[in-house]
């Protein structure tokens, strides 16, 4: 159950382009050291929420909290406010998104050194610790264009950690790879869940999410149609539409 005071707290988020609602009042909450997966149909809301917590999008109305930071996203834009909540959360996208031009070591300290300031030296050590953590310590001078989709996706994962984060925010980190790949990917995720870290997750992978989650939110049509502990959400859904997806998604054919 969500504490009193969870480290994500999420009220009435909205977002629309011209007439189409993507988010229709979201309200969610995560407490610091929860996993939450986020499932749902495609065009439901999942990913819009994700980029409305780290800045990528600016929702229309409702209110964001993380930590001690929170943005009234329906009164006059705050951009040092809207700033500060940005820099609580760091994203790990579906496609990786590295810089191709820079090695993978000049990825991971990119933000760290230009975004936040920190001392090249540190940046830098920190970066090899990190890259040890998930087996990439010798490719620390690649280019991520001779990187496998699984090890650029741990690059992308290093490179948010970097930031130290609050609350670190997954889109869908296994869709880009290739069936052999997803394991390796998972695993780091599984391991960074086991530490304590707070994730917010959007997947397709419901047996990973089952595993590694502690809540599953199933949304649909820009609302929450269902939230509860993850085995039961994806054993015995209570809802007929979170059923129907589940169902479809373990048994495809």
């Amino acid at each position: 159950m969500p504490s009193e005071d969870p480290l994500l707290e999420v009220a009435g988020l909205h977002k629309a382009y011209g007439d189409h609602v993507v988010l229709d009042g979201v309200d969610l909450s995560v407490d610091a050291g929860q996993v939450v997966a986020l499932i749902g149909p495609s065009g439901s809301g999942k990913t819009t929420v994700l980029r409305s917590l780290n800045g990528l999008e600016r929702p229309d109305g409702g209110t964001v909290r993380i930590g001690e930071v929170a943005v009234d996203f329906g009164a006059r834009q705050d951009r040092a406010a809207e700033d500060r909540l940005r820099r609580q959360s760091a994203m790990v996208f579906q496609q990786h998104n590295l810089f191709p031009h820079l090695t993978v070591l000049q990825n991971v300290i990119e933000g760290p050194v230009r975004v936040q300031g920190r001392p090249r030296d540190e940046a830098v050590a920190e970066a090899r610790a990190l890259l040890d953590r998930v087996g990439l310590a010798a490719r620390e001078d690649a280019s991520p264009l001779r990187l496998s989709g699984g090890q650029q996706q741990r690059v992308g994962i290093v490179r948010a950690l970097a930031l130290r984060p609050r609350l670190l925010l997954f889109d869908e980190p296994t869709s880009a790879l290739d069936p052999e790949l997803v394991g390796e990917v998972l695993g780091v995720i599984k391991e960074l869940a086991q530490q304590g870290w707070t994730m917010l997750i959007v997947t397709h992978e419901l047996a990973f999410a089952r595993d590694v989650a502690d809540d599953v939110v199933f949304l649909d049509g820009g609302r929450i149609v269902e939230r509860g502990p993850a085995g039961v959400v994806l054993r015995e859904p209570r809802e007929e539409r979170t059923r129907q997806f589940v169902e479809r998604l373990l048994r495809p054919f």
